[in-house]
């Protein structure tokens, strides 16, 4: 029998700076989500052993992260042997897609109640780990793209370059990031979604990535990161703008998504918080890399029979600031809509954990403006992305 899926929780970690001596780097990442796990089965007093599946996205499977981090959680954590989980990995979109194919379990009738859940500790398991120092691409790819796939960087770069984005709207989009969300901190606005973790030096209840004091001024005194002579002579047309300051934050976190069938949740005297409009994914030029959330949203609208100025709730990953605001300048939304809570160049980009953050960060913003459709799209490597709109409840 299918269900009608929705949405009844959605937590998340505060967000560590990803690199030693982070607020959370000292917590093994699963230890990181099971605690999660655990507030987010105590808070909606839900029987763990009634848990269909846990949809986990992770990025870096090696090391500490591998071996099915959403099975070693939920098992730390104390909750039932029986309950089966699973790894996702799309790229920055693997929590995201984690969500999807919660919610398309459940309009199936595969499931009635799923966890979908993300962790990454880029602390203690650094971005390109899992490649060993390797190329992951073969011969035939190069063949079909001269020199192979580009660094994420340039292809920001080359965005910038084509959407005539220049280094001070990046400047001032990154700082307007991290004002936007030091008010919502400071405003109590994001108190509903953090679950605090337990560090070794103490309980950690905030985010450690957001800089109060960040101003276009002083982003603009940074280097740049990426200008390298090989890539200036293969892109002489690129001004070389993109800086740390105006790039997402590596970071630490895990976040969860409750998903269920609406007549569970009735059953179960849960109140559904969102339901699912539409879902989307797609593949766009790799070279170009992080293009493909303009296509994405198109295509999520469309299905969804809505236009985009009845999204009230814009969250478009925050990868590096020429990526928003080349979707900005595609979609002339109305500013104060896109990340009005600030994004990851404030908040942090735990690659695994993203996708859930961002779902858990617009629900919390629609319940707390009124608003009614909430739209979330990511960039993730290799050209790809996923959008999904979400109705307030």
């Amino acid at each position: 029998m299918t269900g009608i899926p929705v949405i009844v929780d959605a937590v998340r970690t505060p967000m560590g700076r990803g690199k030693e001596g982070g607020a959370l780097s000292a917590i093994h990442p699963t230890d990181l989500l099971a605690v999660l796990l655990q507030e987010l089965v105590a808070r909606n007093r839900l029987d763990p052993g009634t848990v269909d599946d846990v949809i986990t996205g992770c990025v870096s499977q090696v090391g500490e992260q591998a071996g099915s981090p959403g099975r070693i959680a939920w098992l730390g954590a104390g909750f039932p042997e029986h309950v089966p989980s699973t790894t996702v990995d799309r790229r920055c979109g693997s929590s995201q897609q984690a969500v999807h194919f919660a919610a398309q379990g459940i309009m199936a009738g595969a499931y009635d109640i799923v966890i979908a859940c993300g962790v990454e500790s880029m602390s203690r398991v650094p971005m390109f780990t899992a490649r060993i120092g390797q190329d992951p691409t073969g011969a035939m790819l190069h063949a079909r793209y001269e020199g192979g796939l580009i660094p994420q960087g340039i292809a920001a770069e080359r965005i910038a370059a084509k959407w005539n984005i220049t280094r001070a709207e990046m400047d001032a989009f990154a700082a307007a990031s991290h004002q936007r969300a030091a008010a919502t901190r400071d405003s109590g606005g994001f108190d509903n979604e953090v679950v605090a973790a337990k560090a070794p030096g103490g309980l950690v209840a905030r985010d450690q990535t957001i800089r109060d004091s960040s101003t276009p001024q002083a982003l603009a005194e940074l280097k740049t990161s990426f200008d390298n002579p090989a890539f200036k002579e293969r892109y002489p047309q690129i001004n070389w703008s993109i800086t740390a300051g105006n790039s997402s934050q590596l970071a630490d976190g895990a976040s969860a998504v409750l998903v269920m069938s609406e007549a569970t949740a009735n059953r179960l005297g849960l109140k559904p918080r969102a339901r699912f409009v539409a879902f989307d994914v797609i593949g766009d030029d790799p070279i170009m890399m992080l293009t493909a959330p303009i296509p994405a949203t198109k295509r999520v609208l469309e299905k969804a029979g809505l236009k985009i100025g009845d999204i009230d709730h814009f969250e478009v990953n925050e990868a590096f600031a020429s990526v928003p605001l080349a979707w900005q300048k595609e979609y002339a939304v109305d500013p104060a809509k896109l990340n009005p809570r600030g994004g990851a160049i404030a908040l942090g980009h735990p690659l695994g954990a993203s996708g859930g953050r961002l779902m858990a960060t617009m629900l919390n913003g629609l319940e707390q403006t009124g608003g009614r459709y909430g739209l979330q799209v990511m960039c993730e490597a290799g050209g790809l992305a996923n959008a999904t709109i979400i109705e307030r409840l």
